[in-house]
């Protein structure tokens, strides 16, 4: 198991900015990928961002695309979601996830790839 604790979910107006954070235990954050994902009442989860193992592959849902930025910090084992130009439709609860393997290419944005996820932090953008 890795636990993965998310925070830095809240209320916000629209065109502002948050920063959600997700912190891994364990020594094998370095080996992973991790992913955001968001979910709506009712709906599946949906891919927002992933960066591989080595950070040097990202990838981003189109409907996010120049609005937010994943990173990781290997020294926290903490990754974030830098998210700006926040829309009402933004609005979600946002989960982070990691995947053993390092990179998963194409599959990277696909939430049955990731074995381990988050409990998951609102987001709520008000217009």
């Amino acid at each position: 198991q890795v636990p993965l604790v998310e925070s830095g979910g809240g209320l916000v107006q629209a065109g502002d900015s948050l920063r959600l954070s997700c912190a891994a235990s364990g020594r094998t954050f370095s080996s992973y990928a991790m992913g955001w994902f968001r979910q709506y009442p009712g709906k599946e989860r949906e891919f927002v961002a992933a960066i591989s193992c080595t950070g040097g592959r990202l990838y981003y849902a189109d409907s996010v695309k120049g609005r937010f930025t994943i990173s990781r910090d290997y020294a926290k084992n903490t990754v974030y979601l830098q998210m700006n130009s926040l829309k009402a439709e933004d609005t979600a609860v946002y989960y982070c996830a990691a995947d053993r393997t390092c990179y998963s290419g194409s599959h990277m944005n696909i939430a049955g790839e990731y074995d381990y996820w988050g409990q998951g932090t609102q987001v709520t953008v008000s217009s």
